[in-house]
This record gives structure tokens, C-alpha cells and sequence, in this order.
């Protein structure tokens, strides 16, 4: 299924803003929460004086929690940044696209995205902007969804399916070659299809509640998470991470 790349981004940056999300996701927005977050803040290898962007950082629980574990300074970009101020004077969010981003070259010492590769209409743009605004030797540590495309059934073509990560997500070795045309060594990859699983039975389990009180639109969300897990079970869907630095 062919989508125009402005409404896919428009129907993700008002998904992901919405209360619903914050529901069925809590304040983590991706697979292995606060902990797989930590582990790549370690592979950032930043610190106090050093500044990071977070890319398509959602509520900003993650830029948050980077400046609380490193003590770097952080800027949140996203199509749809917090309103609120952030809390840690060291963070401050921006409006921008990922595809695009908002920042001069070589001006971060790292970056992060979490979950959202797989939904950028222009990936091998977002790679190239991701490359352009670190500094030398600064890494780059991505987690996002991982998917045979090709190989998965139309039900998870569809727009809903790209908002939830899963239609446009590509093959860890995709992204892997992804980095390294943008000109990004990559050190390091990782599965961790295991933070997928756990993922989708804790929105199965939200779904439910939902269904409880009436909400609409559950049973077509029980239905993508079974999808969902199918496809993993079947080795089509999964979850990685790649650390990579530029020269």
C-alpha cells in the first residue's frame, strides 16, 4: 500500500500526542522501556558538557531520563514536542522532522532514536540528517521495530499498521546498510525481539480494560496486536538495536 509521506507523518504525530497512546503505552513509547534506554544511553558514551538529540522523542520521558542518567543537555525533536516545559533545565523540546532536522551540522555529540525509524516516510533521508548533525567520532544508538515487509500479511500494510511501527519497518541488516550509506560505522547490533513480545501482551492487556468501558476501536487493535504476535512468532516481526558512530 502506497501512503503520501505528509499524511503518514500527520497521522503519526496525532497518534502519538494522544491520550490513547498514552494509555496503551504509558510514558515509555517503545519496546524494553526505561531499561533498554539506559543501555543505550551507556553506548552514547556522553556526559556533563555534551549534547545529545533525541529524534522523534514522543513525551520526552526518554530525553528526561538520558540528561538524568549522563548529565549531558538534551534537545527533544519531534513533529509533535510536549507542550509542557520539561522539568530538567538541561532538556528543551523543538518542533521538527526527522527527515530534516532542525540542526546545524556536526553540533551534537549523540543521538538517539527510539521506535521510529519504521515510521519515517524517507528513511534514507532521516539517515543522512542523523549522520550530518553528529560530530566526529559522536554514535548514534538506534532501537526501532524490524520487520520482512514482504513477507507480512496485507492486514499489516495498512495506515494503522504504519502508525503502530510494523508496515514500513525494515530487516535489522536493511538498517544496518541504511547507517552505513549515510556514512555511519556501525559497532554494534542486537535483538531483542523478547521487549516486542512483552510489549504487546501489556497492550493486549490495556485493549482489554478498554473494551470494558466501552471504547471504541479495540477489537481492530486486539486484532493488529494478534497479527502482531503471529507474525514474531513466525520470525517476520522483531526488535533491534544498532550503535553507530560517525568517522
Amino acid at each position: 500500500m502506497t501512503l503520501a509521506a505528509e499524511e503518514v507523518k500527520a497521522c503519526c504525530a496525532a497518534a502519538y500526542s494522544s491520550a490513547a497512546a498514552r494509555f496503551l503505552l504509558g510514558d515509555c513509547f517503545h519496546p524494553g522501556g526505561v531499561a533498554l534506554t539506559s543501555q543505550l544511553a551507556l553506548a552514547l558514551r556522553v556526559g556533563e558538557g555534551d549534547l545529545v538529540v533525541d529524534v522523534a522523542c514522543g513525551p520526552g520521558t526518554s530525553a528526561l531520563q538520558l540528561a538524568r542518567e549522563t548529565g549531558c543537555a538534551v534537545i527533544g525533536v519531534d513533529l509533535a514536542p510536549p507542550l509542557d516545559p520539561p522539568e530538567d533545565p538541561r532538556v528543551r523540546f523543538i518542533a521538527g522532522d526527522a527527515e530534516a532536522l532542525p540542526l546545524t551540522d556536526a553540533s551534537v555529540d549523540g543521538a538517539l532514536c527510539e521506535c521510529a525509524l519504521c515510521t519515517f516516510p524517507d528513511k534514507e533521508a532521516a539517515a543522512r540528517e542523523l549522520a550530518r548533525v553528529l560530530r566526529p567520532g559522536a554514535r548514534l544508538a538506534i532501537s526501532d521495530l524490524t520487520a520482512r515487509t514482504s513477507e507480512l500479511p496485507e492486514s499489516l500494510t495498512s495506515v494503522q499498521a504504519w502508525v503502530a511501527c510494523i508496515a514500513d519497518a525494515r530487516p535489522l541488516d536493511e538498517i544496518v546498510a541504511l547507517l552505513a550509506e549515510a556514512g555511519l560505522v556501525v559497532e554494534q547490533v542486537e535483538a531483542h525481539d523478547d521487549a516486542l513480545a512483552i510489549l504487546l501482551d501489556r497492550i493486549d492487556g490495556r485493549l482489554v480494560v478498554a473494551s470494558m468501558i466501552g471504547a471504541e476501536g479495540v477489537e481492530r487493535g486486539r486484532e493488529l496486536v494478534a497479527e502482531a504476535r503471529s507474525v514474531l512468532g513466525q520470525g517476520l516481526l522483531g526488535y533491534g538495536v544498532v550503535i553507530a558512530r560517525r568517522p
